[in-house]
C-alpha cells in the first residue's frame, strides 16, 4: 500500500477493526532508487553535452578542411576535381606498386628515381587541365603511396 507521500506503508489491523498505517523499512530503498534515477539522468545529460561538444568539434574540423585541405589530407592547389582526383589516384597507385617492388628487391628507399614520379604524367589527358598542376598532385600522392608500399602496406 502507498500513501500520498510516496512512502510504503503496512496496514495493521487491530482486533477492533481499526487500521493503523505504519511506514516500513523500505523508505531507504525508495530514497536510494530515487537517487539512482537522479544519478542516471545526470549521467545522460553529461553524455549528451559531451556528444554535442564532439559534434561541434567535428564540424569545425570539416570547415577547416574545406577551406584549405580536403578530407584526403592533400592540399588543394586548384584545378578541376577530376584533374585532382585522377592525379592523386594515379600517383598513389603507382607509388604503392613501385614501393612494394623496391622493398621486395631489397633496394634502397628512393621514390625520386622512378620514371612515373619524374614524368608525372601517368593517366594525364589535356582535357583535365593544367599539366604542371597535375604533376604536382601526382608527385605528392606518389610519394605517399611509395612510402606505404615500401613500409609493407
Amino acid at each position: 500500500m502507498r500513501s500520498n507521500s510516496g512512502l510504503k506503508t503496512k496496514a495493521l489491523m487491530f482486533a477492533m477493526g481499526a487500521f493503523l498505517l505504519v511506514p516500513t523499512a523500505t523508505f531507504a530503498q525508495d530514497w536510494r532508487y530515487g537517487q539512482d534515477r537522479r544519478d542516471e539522468r545526470r549521467d545522460q545529460r553529461r553524455d549528451r553535452r559531451q556528444d554535442r561538444r564532439e559534434d561541434r568539434q567535428e564540424r569545425r574540423e570539416e570547415r577547416r578542411a574545406r577551406r584549405g585541405n580536403s578530407y584526403d589530407g592533400y592540399p588543394n592547389y586548384g584545378g578541376s576535381f577530376q584533374l585532382r582526383q585522377t592525379a592523386l589516384n594515379a600517383g598513389y597507385n603507382e607509388g604503392i606498386k613501385e614501393g612494394r617492388k623496391d622493398r621486395s628487391r631489397n633496394e634502397r628507399y628512393d621514390f625520386s628515381d622512378e620514371s612515373v614520379y619524374r614524368s608525372g604524367t601517368k593517366d594525364y589527358s589535356s582535357r583535365l587541365g593544367d599539366r604542371s598542376l597535375y604533376q604536382q598532385y601526382l608527385r605528392m600522392a606518389f610519394e605517399n603511396g611509395y612510402n606505404d608500399g615500401y613500409s609493407g602496406y
